[in-house]
């Protein structure tokens, strides 16, 4: 991670998003913990989740204007947006304003989709592709080891002072962010239009992840877990409640547990990528997910926290691998899209599960769903780690892209296959 922080910008980038994702953190747990409060319902605070994650329907457009763009443009302005936009949580005093939560809600997730997208494509300018792993290894510990301060420092305000004071500070750390990336110097591709069909341009990343034989097994077994993962949000709470039987803040506590967890799986993913590829490390994750998740039926205290532990350390392995083989199997034009297509083939079937989940709720024992998501998640991680290869992917090309710099860099490579074809 030195070598990553050395390379010109990234220290930059890492700390404008790290006082930014300590906002993020911080909100959006406030925002469910708000919902629940305002309608003591877990199922509307689950509801929260599913607004966030919604977005992800739309995510082949984001990733168009992510790869039309130069990207840190695109991040600027979604940082300036989402930060003017959560400020509207100052009109929040009582349950009529619930849906003003909810709007500030898919605000944030539509921001975040293509924050999301145009900073990991940003990172394959700034790097090369094996560092690639050790920088998203590094975000991933910062972002989830935020987890272990901010939903508590979040929850901590929140009943202490209100909601408001969440969302200011969170709006002052997307300024803080937005700063800093216009202080960023980066030398971008020349962004270049390979199509003239805007839906057949925007489809270019969905055909692209379906094309290459082990990003298509690696994202779609991830939507495979992510059917049932979504029952998660409405459990934890559910959890807390009648297992644990401690009030809605204490949620904050489990995040800080499960930040923990994921900053050791954040530290040692890159190397566990080196070791056994990208694919058998997201099969790994999914599976401590399902096995530390299902502590959750058991309603005792200490097995709890150390299963959330092991969760908190599965997804840092499986974001990790999931980011890297979409970043080293992408050429660089399709970098933002490819993102995307990614980023909405996991997130449709979690938002359907987040919905899915809340209905059930209302219905079945938390203990049933908790049974059903980690059978179902333990299977999609064994069908993978059986099926994904131990090598490392080979580097991405550059298709189609004129890269800005001096004459002898400014090279346009012939498209090429890095994987085989199914």
């Amino acid at each position: 991670m030195r070598r990553v922080l050395r390379s010109p910008g990234v220290a930059l980038l890492l700390a404008g998003q790290t006082l930014s994702m300590f906002g993020d953190r911080a909100l959006l747990l406030v925002l469910a913990i708000w919902a629940k409060t305002l309608t003591g319902s877990s199922a509307a605070a689950a509801m929260v989740i599913f607004v966030v994650v919604a977005p992800a329907l739309f995510a082949p457009i984001g990733g168009l204007a992510v790869d039309r763009f130069r990207r840190r443009s695109v991040m600027i302005a979604v940082d300036l947006v989402v930060g003017a936009g959560v400020l509207g949580l100052l009109f929040v005093h009582g349950p009529a304003q619930l849906w003003i939560v909810y709007a500030a809600a898919g605000l944030y997730g539509a921001g975040d989709m293509v924050f999301g997208s145009a900073q990991s494509a940003l990172l394959t300018v700034l790097l090369p592709p094996e560092l690639l792993a050790e920088a998203n290894g590094m975000f991933q510990t910062v972002r989830e080891g935020l987890r272990i301060v901010a939903p508590l420092a979040g929850a901590a305000l929140f009943a202490a002072i209100g909601g408001g004071s969440v969302a200011i500070v969170d709006a002052a750390t997307f300024a803080v962010s937005a700063v800093c990336l216009a202080l960023l110097r980066v030398r971008e591709p020349v962004p270049a239009r390979t199509e003239h069909h805007v839906v057949r341009e925007a489809m270019a990343g969905v055909r692209h992840v379906l094309r290459t034989t082990m990003l298509r097994r690696i994202v779609l077994t991830t939507a495979a877990a992510l059917l049932v993962v979504g029952f998660a949000e409405t459990v934890i709470f559910a959890a807390v409640d009648q297992g644990l039987h401690r009030p809605p803040p204490f949620v904050g506590v489990v995040g800080f547990v499960q930040g923990v967890g994921a900053v050791a799986g954040g530290l040692t993913a890159a190397k566990a990528i080196r070791r056994w590829g990208d694919a058998r490390v997201a099969a790994a994750g999914i599976g401590l997910f399902a096995a530390g998740d299902a502590t959750l039926a058991t309603g005792a205290l200490a097995v709890v926290v150390a299963g959330i532990a092991v969760a908190g350390f599965g997804i840092a392995w499986l974001v990790v691998a999931f980011f890297t083989a979409i970043q080293v199997r992408t050429p660089s034009n399709l970098q933002g899209r490819a993102f995307s297509a990614a980023d909405a083939m996991v997130g449709v079937p979690q938002t359907l599960s987040i919905a899915l989940g809340a209905a059930l709720s209302l219905v079945v024992d938390y203990r049933v769903l908790v049974a059903i998501m980690s059978t179902a998640t333990m299977t999609a991680a064994v069908w993978l780690a059986v099926r994904g290869p131990s090598e490392r992917p080979a580097a991405p090309a550059v298709v189609g892209v004129r890269v800005a710099g001096p004459p002898a860099q400014e090279l346009v490579e012939t498209a090429r296959e890095r994987a085989p074809r199914a």
